[in-house]
């Protein structure tokens, strides 16, 4: 991957690394910083969770793509060999029954339950009592009152520009996060909240699962390097522009029956080019956040790098606001008020 082009804001790196960045959602997750991995269906694997939670994240392990709820099992008792930090296991409702890989879950006693699309209230309710921290990725205030009002601790939000399934309007991130925050009491993960929740950037790490094709793909890709597909369907995601991609979003535009679709966007073409590396035969999911990513890194330097970038940015406001009582919640062990 050295013939990447490196295009990331290095400035962060030579700034200090805190001890911690205390928000809601640290405190809730029982993690260092508010930095949240994404599911990433068939590539977000125990490695690449482990490395984020080590740094002091929190990853997440895919359940879409894995064969049989023992795999996910493996899976669960390899991150923990390999960190003893807190992580979560994603489970993405209506692409199949999630039940038995809660099953497993609830027995492992994962400490954080991660719930996409769909209606995740019944499974809520068979976590009661477990001990396992909920968080429901939403888009937009309405998803997210509902989440909370069905028992979620924590909610993520992802607007149009995000990667993957995004919701069906084309409210930004930017404008959508200050209306969820609004909207419900328990933390928020998005830009500017009490956390952020990131895909697109994990997919370009040295740990996660992606095909080398893929990562060079996303590191290659400016902003306007992605578009939606899967609208006729009622579920739109963003992926890399590609010719594939493009044949997909003509078919749609020309009024393609969804039973013709169905076939073109399904997890094992999304296997054939995220894993195996035929990007020509299927396609990847990538934000317009590609366009900020200049190489592949372990997972956990991204972690440290974005909490330096933070705590850097943290005591810029805290010194333009003249108020020292800001500062004490980065690199202190005490709780935030």
């Amino acid at each position: 991957m050295d013939d990447v082009p490196r295009r990331d804001d290095r400035e962060g790196d030579s700034k200090a690394l805190p001890e911690r960045i205390e928000t809601r959602a640290t405190r809730l997750l029982g993690i260092r910083y508010p930095i949240v991995q994404g599911g990433l269906a068939r590539i977000a694997g125990p490695e690449l969770a482990a490395a984020v939670s080590e740094a002091g994240g929190l990853g997440q392990i895919a359940t879409s793509g894995l064969t049989d709820p023992e795999a996910l099992r493996a899976a669960i008792r390899r991150c923990r060999a390999l960190t003893a930090q807190p992580f979560g296991v994603n489970l993405p409702l209506g692409r199949f029954d999630v039940t038995p890989m809660l099953e497993v879950a609830l027995e492992e006693r994962v400490a954080v339950l991660a719930f996409t699309a769909g209606n995740p209230a019944p499974h809520i309710r068979r976590a009661e009592g477990s001990g396992a921290k909920i968080l429901v990725l939403t888009a937009g205030p309405e998803l997210a009152r509902k989440a909370e009002a069905a028992g979620a601790h924590i909610v993520a939000t992802v607007g149009y520009e995000g990667g993957g399934h995004i919701g069906r309007g084309d409210e930004t991130t930017l404008v959508m996060v200050p209306r969820v925050v609004d909207a419900v009491r328990i933390p928020v993960l998005a830009l500017g909240a009490d956390g952020v929740e990131m895909g697109t950037r994990f997919v370009a790490t040295a740990e996660a699962s992606a095909h080398d094709n893929y990562k060079r793909a996303v590191c290659a890709a400016g902003p306007a390097d992605t578009m939606i597909i899967k609208r006729s369907l009622g579920q739109p995601g963003r992926v890399l522009i590609s010719p594939y991609a493009r044949h997909v979003a003509a078919l749609e535009a020309a009024g393609a029956q969804p039973e013709e679709i169905v076939p073109l966007v399904g997890g094992g073409v999304n296997h054939l080019a995220a894993v195996d590396g035929h990007l020509e035969q299927g396609f990847v999911w990538a934000g317009q956040s590609a366009g900020l990513i200049g190489d592949v890194e372990p997972a956990g330097e991204v972690v440290r790098r974005i909490a330096r970038e933070a705590a850097a940015q943290l005591g810029r406001l805290d010194g333009m606001l003249r108020e020292p009582g800001l500062a004490t919640r980065v690199g202190s062990r005490a709780s935030a008020p």
